[in-house]
């Protein structure tokens, strides 16, 4: 009888903890844009996540460093876009083709965060969309 009252207040508990969460919720979909079957951001209260960003450029300059510099422009504008800084960003994964790149990756990485960095994850994989040598996903907390 003990542990059958237990269960059903333990049941009733975690009933009205994920109702508060589903009420207290709001998200917010920022649509990529053409037929891609993805979100550009997606918000949740204050916590906005970012979709992997490139750096890719036809006419521009080429190589890990000119990439790196328009991946992290394309952050700094997607989060100002949602209302936040750079400083707002707490995450970041990127992706590298080539993990000899880290250090000039590094190098651009500092010039966006020089103080408190977010926390952050380097990976390296063997390939990325349209040939990319970097791709780098964020995620923000931006006060409303």
């Amino acid at each position: 009888m003990r542990t059958t009252l237990l269960s059903l207040a333990a049941a009733l508990l975690l009933t009205g903890c994920a109702s508060l969460h589903g009420e207290d919720s709001d998200i917010e979909r920022y649509p990529f844009g053409g037929s891609a079957p993805l979100s550009e951001a997606v918000r949740v209260d204050d916590v906005v996540y970012l979709s992997g960003k490139l750096g890719l450029s036809r006419d521009g300059e080429q190589g890990i460093t000119a990439e790196t510099r328009r991946t992290m422009e394309n952050i700094k504008t997607s989060v100002e876009a949602k209302g936040g800084t750079m400083a707002d960003i707490v995450k970041c994964t990127v992706f590298l083709t080539n993990m000899s790149d880290y250090g000039a990756m590094n190098d651009v990485y500092r010039e966006y965060f020089p103080e408190n960095p977010p926390a952050r994850s380097a990976v390296g994989v063997s390939e990325l969309v349209a040939n990319a040598l970097i791709e780098i996903e964020c995620i923000a907390v931006i006060d409303d």
